[in-house]
């Protein structure tokens, strides 16, 4: 259904982002998607989830909604990281209606000992 400008409403997932030592986990629970309807890009500092999901039945009509809280159609998501990652490592996985994305972390910045000479 779209707006008044055209512009089709997206639905927001809700996600888990969870830190260890090496790695980074992005987690959403996703009913209703297929993996090949994703759309997942990484950078750096952000993850971006884009897909679409469409209810199953088709109901006839006329119908009488009682209460709507399902959202069907298309949704995004971005999630600015804790910290830098290396996208070029990233993998996904999604089973039993669960997205898990996995991130590791980028070298972190470390401090070299300065050599003080004497002349």
């Amino acid at each position: 259904m779209e707006d008044a400008w055209g512009i089709e409403p997206e639905g927001q997932l809700s996600v888990d982002v969870i830190e260890t030592d090496h790695e980074i986990f992005v987690r959403s629970a996703i009913a209703g998607a297929h993996a090949e309807n994703f759309d997942i890009q990484v950078t750096q500092d952000t993850v971006t989830i884009r897909g679409k999901r469409k209810a199953e039945h088709v109901l006839s009509e006329p119908n009488v909604v009682h209460l709507e809280e399902c959202y069907w159609g298309s949704f995004s998501r971005s999630i600015v990281l804790p910290c830098h990652v290396r996208p070029e490592d990233a993998d996904a996985v999604f089973k039993n209606g669960i997205l898990t994305i996995r991130l590791k972390k980028a070298a972190m910045p470390s401090s070299i000992p300065i050599i003080t000479l004497d002349e």
